[in-house]
């Protein structure tokens, strides 16, 4: 396994994972997901920083920026929604990649007060992503899939 952390640039050709999910007002669950894939071969993509102000306007764009720009070089992305915040930029970042055929993983923390919406939605639009509800859940999804690689 490798790990890219923001700010860091991934440049790289590898198979690589976006560790989508809540990073504001919630547990460094990232942490937890990077330790049960670290028998893998991917590069691991966290949006979350060690230091992040939320008041300076300026990162909070360079932020933006990066997680857009890694959201689209990335492989595949997985989802983790926390039960402490409806986590509502990941909802829009699940929204958009949703769209494409890019290989998605969706994780669900069973308290999540959105459970059934992103449930239901996701039966809709990717009928081929099962939804699971917990992090050993959705490391187990991911290693599968990369065993198919």
């Amino acid at each position: 396994m490798k790990y890219i952390e923001c700010p860091k640039v991934y440049e790289g050709r590898e198979v690589s994972l976006f560790l989508a999910g809540g990073i504001s007002g919630c547990k460094i669950w990232q942490n937890d997901l990077v330790k049960l894939l670290e028998d893998t071969s991917l590069v691991l993509i966290n949006p979350r920083r060690k230091n992040f102000d939320i008041k300076d306007l300026t990162l909070e764009k360079k932020q933006i920026t990066w997680e857009y720009e890694h959201l689209e070089r990335a492989s595949a992305v997985s989802f983790w929604f926390p039960s402490e915040t409806v986590c509502p930029i990941t909802l829009y970042e699940l929204g958009k990649i949703s769209q494409t055929d890019k290989p998605l993983f969706i994780g669900i923390d069973r308290n999540y007060t959105r459970i059934n919406d992103i449930s239901i939605q996701t039966k809709l639009i990717r009928p081929d992503v099962k939804v699971v509800y917990s992090l050993e859940g959705l490391a187990e999804q991911i290693k599968c899939w990369e065993r198919t690689l």
